[in-house]
């Protein structure tokens, strides 16, 4: 099977890449990628030769290039990682966010109404059901509660989950959709929550926590996503949504404390900073659906997965570093230098 994944030099779509290559040596794999801040070439430089690999430069929102490349290589599937997706940026700058994450979806699904396709994979998150309240533990998102969302990025998110299942309704497109929750594990981009705080710990600066820093957080490793989107590629029901949840519930500051813990580095290096606008108190996943309909369940517990992680970080500070030392270190001096 051939399978196209856009955004596959990112977090989530580059672990979904190394897993794929592992699990299924039957597949071809394509990765598209506009190698934008958060898509770094580096995160596959250990598959690139992988002769079931191709990388193309490419961007969805880019008709010409995406029409080509389908006429090219006709793939089965494709999986939509592609997308910007920090709340902070999107605040920022709500635009490109509308531009890749529904403009470029749209780009995608035509080509593959024009080219035939066997299944379009939408990777969406829990984001766009908006927040639960801190003092209701008993309530969990489902695939049925109603979009509710709170920042440029989830809207654009849920616009764009949305549109597939037009394109579903309309021209009969067999699409799936998974909204997953908080990811972390290996190649997650500094300026992210995890990554974040590992990095700073480790060179002694001050850890900056948003508000009160009881927000919570559902906690998926990564590879345990990986896992759940390709079950739903080869036996998810056409039209459907699924959760994808760890029920790995964490407030961010715990998790921030945790984390010093775990590197031998004192909380007083946690410094409170002013709130996001509109920052989401909790999100909590029901994933009984696919756990019922696929099997899946979550592998990994965050205090596996943290240690996984934070090992991780500290193996490979060549990859990070590269980072932190370019533009990223002018963005973090933006959001985080004046609160």
């Amino acid at each position: 099977m051939k399978i196209l994944v856009t955004g596959g030099a990112g977090f989530i779509g580059g672990n979904f890449l190394h897993y794929m290559l592992k699990k299924h040596p039957e597949d071809t794999l394509i990765c598209v990628d506009k190698l934008t801040y958060a898509g770094n070439l580096s995160t596959l430089a250990d598959i690139l030769d992988n002769p079931r690999l191709q990388f193309h430069k490419l961007d969805i929102c880019n008709r010409q290039g995406i029409d080509a490349l389908f006429a090219q290589e006709h793939p089965d599937m494709v999986v939509n990682f592609a997308a910007e997706s920090h709340v902070d940026r999107s605040i920022e700058n709500p635009e490109i966010f509308l531009e890749t994450n529904i403009i470029g979806t749209s780009v995608l699904m035509d080509a593959c109404r024009k080219y035939g396709i066997k299944r379009y994979h939408q990777v969406s998150t829990d984001e766009v059901y908006g927040d639960l309240p801190l003092d209701r533990p008993d309530l969990f998102f489902t695939e049925e509660t109603p979009l509710h969302t709170s920042s440029p990025y989830s809207s654009s998110k849920a616009g764009a989950d949305l549109l597939v299942m037009a394109y579903h309704r309309t021209y009969g497109l067999p699409v799936t959709i998974s909204r997953c929750s908080n990811n972390y594990g290996p190649y997650h981009f500094p300026e992210k929550l995890i990554p974040l705080m590992i990095i700073h710990a480790l060179d002694g600066e001050p850890l900056p926590v948003y508000g009160d820093g009881l927000n919570v957080r559902d906690w998926l490793y990564v590879e345990d996503h990986c896992k759940a989107i390709d079950l739903i590629l080869r036996k998810g029901r056409v039209g459907e949504v699924y959760n994808v949840g760890g029920h790995n519930e964490m407030r961010n500051i715990d998790i921030v404390k945790l984390i010093c813990q775990e590197l031998g580095k004192p909380e007083s290096l946690i410094a409170h900073v002013t709130d996001r606008k509109g920052h989401d108190r909790r999100y909590a996943i029901d994933p009984t659906k696919i756990h019922q309909e696929l099997g899946w369940l979550p592998e990994t517990t965050f205090a596996v997965g943290i240690k996984k992680t934070i090992d991780w970080y500290l193996s490979h500070k060549s990859w990070w570093q590269d980072i932190v030392s370019g533009e990223y270190q002018n963005y973090y001096q933006k959001m985080y230098g004046n609160r």
